[in-house]
């Protein structure tokens, strides 16, 4: 395993380990408007989608750091999306490997909203 797989597969381990926790101190977790106006139940049916997707594959996922997931909840579908900032949230991370140097932010969307 070279470095570039290795920063990669440290993304991946980070990532995963957000979007199954939803812990705070990793990142924040929003949603767009589009879900927001969605049933309290149908929101919470979405976030543990999320939390449970393993679905990955080379066309969603062709770098493989598991930051980006579509699926279903009865009719409609949903995407997420994970983007690095620095832990001020003011710019993008210059390190997304480094979790003292990176917070998360997984947006969750309708899919015409992408």
């Amino acid at each position: 395993m070279d470095q570039n797989d290795e920063v990669v597969a440290r993304i991946r381990e980070l990532n995963d380990e957000f979007r199954r926790s939803m812990n705070p101190g990793l990142g924040r977790v929003v949603v767009t408007q589009g879900v927001a106006s969605l049933s309290e139940l149908y929101r919470i049916a979405a976030i543990q989608k999320v939390r449970f997707f393993e679905d990955f594959t080379e066309a969603n996922d062709p770098h493989g750091e598991h930051d980006f997931g579509a699926f279903s909840v009865g009719e409609e579908k949903l995407f997420f999306k994970i983007d690095y900032y620095d832990r001020d949230m003011e710019a993008g991370s210059e390190d997304p490997a480094d979790p003292e140097k990176t917070m998360r932010v997984l947006t969750l969307m309708r899919s015409c909203e992408y």
